[in-house]
């Protein structure tokens, strides 16, 4: 099989929120608008296609006031991806944002970390604060797949295939995985929320959803001797993520190539 793979980010959600917002003791003068956008990932080589993530469906929209720019099917399907026919899809976390549209993969086997399972299943969803960006049937669909022999779980590092492996960091969850992918620029690391933005990078400021301190810090760490340079880290909420990487075909807005050099 081949190690090398291309990756697409697609994007399908956009949320407006203020600049201090997205750190963990945000300043509260830092008023100016520091939006998130929300994105699934593609990882496709050798033959195989890989999802990162599933996204969340219109009825998070409402309850979460998220913006749905494209449902992720239609993004998906917009570069030759149909969900129903993917095999393998990460889950970075159980999150409602990240972990929303399990149905839509009806035929996968869901990659997660033996650290989130426990956590989302186990005495710390007890509390609303830690809870508060889960929902119960998100959970109950990925235990109802651990019973149908749909679930492959892993512990810390993982290798999916050669020149794509998964690695735990924990922090903005107990089990989060970020995704180092091979690609004919070197490895890229798609950090899901380990990095919402590349600001939380560049000021090695965590943003304020976490349940440990020292070790998102530590995930700071770990994603940069991953990648090949800073600039193979793929934070997961940037809107700058579409401006830094190129279009996936002519014409097509909201889904960009990771797998190339970002433009100067």
């Amino acid at each position: 099989m081949n190690d090398t793979y291309e990756i697409h980010a697609v994007h399908y959600g956009h949320h407006d929120r203020k600049g201090h917002e997205n750190f963990i003791g945000g300043d509260p003068h830092e008023t100016g608008n520091m939006p998130l956008d929300y994105f699934v990932w593609v990882i496709q080589g050798g033959g195989k296609t890989f999802v990162l993530d599933t996204g969340f469906a219109p009825d998070m929209q409402k309850k979460r006031g998220r913006q749905i720019i494209r449902p992720v099917a239609e993004g998906l399907e917009s570069i030759g991806v149909e969900p129903a026919k993917v095999t393998d899809v990460i889950i970075s976390h159980m999150h409602y944002d990240h972990a929303g549209n399990i149905p839509l993969f009806s035929s996968a086997r869901f990659h997660i970390q033996d650290a989130e399972m426990r956590f989302v299943t186990g005495r710390s969803m007890c509390h609303a604060v830690i809870r508060h960006s889960f929902e119960a049937e998100h959970v109950s669909q990925m235990v109802a797949r651990v019973f149908s022999d749909k679930v492959q779980f892993h512990d810390g590092v993982d290798e999916l295939a050669p020149g794509l492996t998964l690695h735990r960091v924990g922090g903005h969850t107990k089990g989060l995985q970020v995704t180092r992918v091979k690609t004919n620029r070197g490895y890229v690391v798609l950090a899901s929320d380990a990095a919402h933005l590349y600001a939380n990078l560049d000021r090695n400021h965590p943003y304020p959803t976490l349940v440990d301190v020292d070790d998102y810090m530590e995930a700071f760490t770990t994603i940069r001797k991953l990648a090949s340079s800073e600039a193979h880290i793929v934070p997961g909420h940037d809107p700058q993520v579409l401006k830094r990487y190129p279009q996936a075909k002519p014409g097509l807005a909201g889904v960009v190539r990771l797998d190339v050099d970002p433009r100067a």
